[in-house]
């Protein structure tokens, strides 16, 4: 697979442009009820140009319907959103200009050719990029004549990419852009999105591939029950979790040195140590090891992870570090 990876430059003329200390995105306590059920709950992030921004949660955690506020589908019930400085759904013809999106389910007609759909598409835009390029650049160009219907499941998601970066967008929402792809095509797409990134386009990702949003995202918000629960960078994010180091000790071993902050489970001769702090403990834990001329077998230490912290968040559980 050798999707383009040709730099997508964002449109020098906004109407409301920001600047590049601005926000792109700028969504202050948004709540989104439906009669009773608070679905978003007063959530407040920002995504600037150059930046992507993971929106991460299980099913159900509210992000389907921040994103419908966000793309000017639906009205806040309370709070605000503004894009590019516009209220995305008072101002829609002004957002829709500069605003890619990318749903998890687009419906595409199956009766036209691939050529044929995303021509009908730049018809209804203002400065569309040329379809053949379009087509290159998400490696459909073969297959422009091709009924929709008649495409794979993985070429039909990159038609819809294809749909959502058609308009030279400024800012660009992706839904699960990776969707019934395989392994390679999933990797050439986040080429994709850095190039959307490199020139300046602001990016909001969502996605239950959670390798995908620690190798993409820039900053990333976890949603638990309609509530922002965890915020930062991925490393920040992973940082709320421990590490873990698993060993055997040999027969006859002395007791464990005193670690400070480590919780040790043992059963038997095996160890696991969860700590905040996995050099100095690993170092501690050496140190120890040789002063008995002991051999630690099966060593393995696994620093946090980005996925650590999201089941952390599902299971209702978050330890932090001290």
């Amino acid at each position: 697979m050798n999707l383009s990876t040709h730099r997508t430059d964002i449109d020098p003329r906004p109407g409301q442009a920001p600047t590049a200390a601005a926000p792109a995105i700028e969504v202050v306590g948004l709540e989104r009820r439906y009669g009773d059920f608070h679905a978003v709950r007063g959530i407040s992030f920002d995504v600037h140009p150059g930046e992507v921004f993971a929106l991460l949660g299980v099913n159900g955690a509210g992000k389907t319907s921040a994103l419908e506020v966000l793309e000017g589908l639906a009205a806040a019930s309370a709070g605000s959103v503004r894009v590019l400085g516009h209220d995305p759904r008072r101002d829609r013809a002004a957002v829709r200009r500069y605003l890619g999106v990318l749903l998890q389910h687009s419906g595409l007609p199956g009766d036209l050719t691939v050529r044929e759909t995303v021509h009908t598409w730049a018809r209804t835009l203002t400065d569309p990029r040329p379809v053949a390029e379009a087509l290159e650049q998400v490696d459909l160009a073969g297959r422009a004549d091709i009924r929709v219907r008649s495409l794979s499941g993985g070429e039909r998601r990159r038609l819809d990419l294809a749909m959502a970066l058609l308009g030279r967008p400024r800012v660009v929402v992706l839904d699960e852009p990776t969707t019934g792809l395989d392994p390679e095509s999933r990797r050439a797409v986040w080429g994709i999105v850095r190039n959307l990134v490199d020139g300046g386009a602001a990016v909001v990702l969502t996605t239950h591939h959670l390798e995908e949003a620690e190798e993409l995202a820039d900053r990333i918000a976890i949603l638990q029950a309609g509530l922002v629960v965890l915020s930062g960078t991925p490393e920040e994010i992973s940082a709320t979790q421990p590490a873990t180091i698993r060993f055997t000790v040999p027969e006859g071993a002395p007791p464990l040195p005193s670690l400070a902050g480590v919780r040790v489970e043992r059963t038997a001769h095996q160890v696991e140590l969860s700590t905040f702090a996995l050099q100095p403990t690993l170092t501690q834990l050496m140190t120890w090891a040789g002063e008995h001329d002991l051999e630690l077998t099966g060593l393995q230490a696994r620093a946090a992870s980005l996925e650590q912290a999201f089941l952390a968040v599902a299971d209702g559980a978050l330890p932090t570090a001290a």
